[in-house]
């Protein structure tokens, strides 16, 4: 298969982890599609975050259209898979198929917690937005840096090239050496405005096929719950073993089950 015939797969990374934490995930899909994505979303001012994300939505929209003269496969993980939903379920034509990556969508009786949590401020300590705010985020030199990740669970487990990939992705020079690229305050942001109303899309169902693949130990989807994510992917709701962050903790692994279900869904 040459290059101009792989079909076009774009992919939405998760909050906080830019484009190129997922080299080697990308590396393992390159054979079989032609690979797009924005390296880092919500850093535009053109589209900030706000409650539900609208303009996050849009910001996808605009680097699909801009990008492609064709409906691609819409791949995201974590923020961007229910990004890669929300823009299906608004434009159809702009997409062949949706896979969420670890991405569960939020209805029922939790999608009116969770705007009841909003409104009243609590979210802020039910999420990660607790932890976010108050990140370290500078570091003298990348090794140092490096060696701060590393020493946490998150990210112990990853192989220690994907490590060094969020490193390199992951931060910028600053007066202090090194900081974050994807800043904390966005970051909290974004989990301060989770989408309460999935729900709608969750009833009406996409005009276009998706699928699921998730990690069998994510804190995320047990926190959120499956059962609209499991209704709306029906027999493509696949779970591996790992965490949240599947794509970093076993890129090959995520790539090829993956692949295995894109070519069933389209």
């Amino acid at each position: 298969m040459t290059q101009s015939s792989k079909p076009i797969l774009h992919f939405a990374h998760a909050n906080s982890f830019p484009a190129g934490t997922y080299r080697a995930f990308f590396e393992c899909l390159q054979p079989h599609y032609k690979l797009g994505f924005l390296e880092m979303h919500a850093h535009n001012p053109n589209y900030p975050v706000s409650d539900c994300w609208p303009h996050l939505v849009q910001e996808l929209v605009d680097t699909l259209k801009q990008n492609y003269s064709e409906p691609v496969i819409l791949v995201g993980h974590s923020l961007g898979g229910i990004l890669s939903l929300m823009v299906a379920a608004k434009h159809p034509e702009l997409a062949r198929c949706v896979v969420l990556l670890d991405s569960p969508v939020v209805a029922g009786w939790k999608a009116v917690f969770l705007r009841i949590f909003k409104n009243f401020e609590w979210s802020k300590q039910f999420s990660p937005a607790r932890f976010s705010e108050k990140r370290k985020n500078t570091w003298p030199t990348k090794g140092a840096a490096y060696q701060h990740f590393a020493s946490k669970e998150m990210f112990a487990i990853w192989p220690p090239e994907v490590l060094h990939d969020y490193i390199e992705a992951g931060l910028k020079k600053c007066d202090a050496g090194y900081t974050l690229r994807f800043t904390r305050e966005i970051e909290t942001q974004i989990y301060l405005t989770l989408p309460h109303t999935l729900g709608k899309i969750a009833r009406r169902g996409l005009k276009v096929p998706m699928g699921f693949l998730g990690g069998v130990d994510s804190v995320e989807c047990r926190q959120a719950g499956l059962q609209a994510t499991k209704k709306m992917a029906g027999e493509h709701f696949v779970k591996i073993p790992g965490g949240h962050l599947i794509p970093m903790e076993s890129p090959e692994k995520t790539a090829e089950m993956l692949h295995k279900m894109i070519r069933s869904l389209i």
